[in-house]
């Protein structure tokens, strides 16, 4: 009787922080995937075995395993409660994360089987296709969306479309590249309009919001990666990418002292993506034209990559035990 007692106690706890399982946690998943390329990008620069990068891998598996699979199950038993967070006007951006996520892992599984990674990137691409058709239509449907509304963390779906080229040239769909990279930059463009007027102009984000201005640095750094994939050069508009992504780079650089004090959040996972892919850019950038500069730059950013990981990984773990996380807002 005693077992029964407690299990019927412990449920509807469990329930509840099922209920309250929120989509951002696929940035986790995001973070760890970004990890792994950065750590290649090391390897390829100095030689080294593919221990890190493997190991970064088969974590980022794992954890988008038992994330789809949790999140899966809240779809499922509280439908009510995803609807909610697709109608809320910061998570709904965070929902791309998903296809963002099965994105990268088809690309970093082209080079260990690729007769996995092509249909992966297929439904990934897909999947991508419609968030970014959904979420740009619920942007300018019948709901009001505020000012206040507006964060950084609306690059998401952009950035996501962007992510496409890197595999899926490698794959031979050159065209269907071409397409995402132009939705992705004509929306980044657009965006980046629209966030600068809201950090310039209006109140400062909420403290949750805060990390997300590192998302900043993604969407020049990933669009530099895709557009060599595209064109197979280093050209003026790459160099632009470029120097659009390390001027973010600065101008986080700058905030990230302040932004680290905040209380912690799901939304810090936001530092750990763009970090990555200004990482891999500045080695391939240094790979293809020798800049020694560049080179050293990826290196500083792979060191600052593995202390933002391991920070948030620990207070990661320190928030679920205390059960900070999946609790009503």
């Amino acid at each position: 009787m005693t077992d029964i007692t407690q299990a019927k106690a412990v449920s509807p706890a469990t329930h509840s922080r099922l209920e309250h399982f929120p989509v951002t946690f696929f940035a986790i998943v995001m973070g760890m995937t970004g990890l792994s390329l950065a750590l290649q990008a090391v390897e390829r620069a100095y030689g080294l075995a593919s221990w890190g990068s493997d190991l970064a891998y088969g974590s980022a598996i794992l954890i988008f395993g038992a994330v789809a699979v949790l999140y899966a199950l809240k779809a499922l038993r509280y439908p009510a409660a995803v609807r909610a967070e697709w109608n809320h006007p910061v998570r709904l951006a965070f929902f791309p994360a998903i296809s963002i996520s099965l994105l990268l892992i088809s690309t970093l599984t082209l080079s260990r089987a690729p007769a996995v990674a092509e249909p992966l990137w297929l439904f990934g691409m897909v999947i991508q296709g419609m968030l970014t058709i959904a979420v740009i239509s619920g942007w300018i449907g019948h709901r009001a969306f505020q000012t206040p509304h507006l964060s950084p963390a609306w690059f998401i779906p952009a950035v996501g479309n962007v992510i496409v080229p890197i595999a899926g040239v490698q794959m031979g769909y050159t065209e269907i590249s071409w397409y995402f990279l132009s939705v992705g930059l004509i929306f980044w463009i657009v965006l980046l309009t629209l966030v600068m007027n809201r950090l310039i102009f209006h109140d400062p984000m909420p403290g949750r919001l805060q990390p997300t201005l590192v998302i900043l640095i993604a969407p020049p750094a990933v669009g530099f990666l895709a557009w060599f994939h595209l064109t197979g050069q280093i050209d003026a508009f790459a160099r632009i990418l470029m120097n659009g992504a390390y001027l973010f780079t600065l101008l986080v650089a700058v905030q990230l002292p302040r932004i680290v004090k905040l209380p912690f959040a799901l939304s810090f996972w936001a530092l750990s993506f763009p970090f990555a892919a200004v990482t891999v850019a500045s080695f391939l950038y240094a790979d293809k034209t020798g800049s020694a500069a560049h080179h050293l730059f990826g290196t500083v950013l792979a060191g600052v990559l593995l202390v933002i990981i391991a920070a948030l990984l620990l207070r990661t773990i320190r928030a679920i035990r205390a059960d900070e996380i999946c609790q009503p807002e």
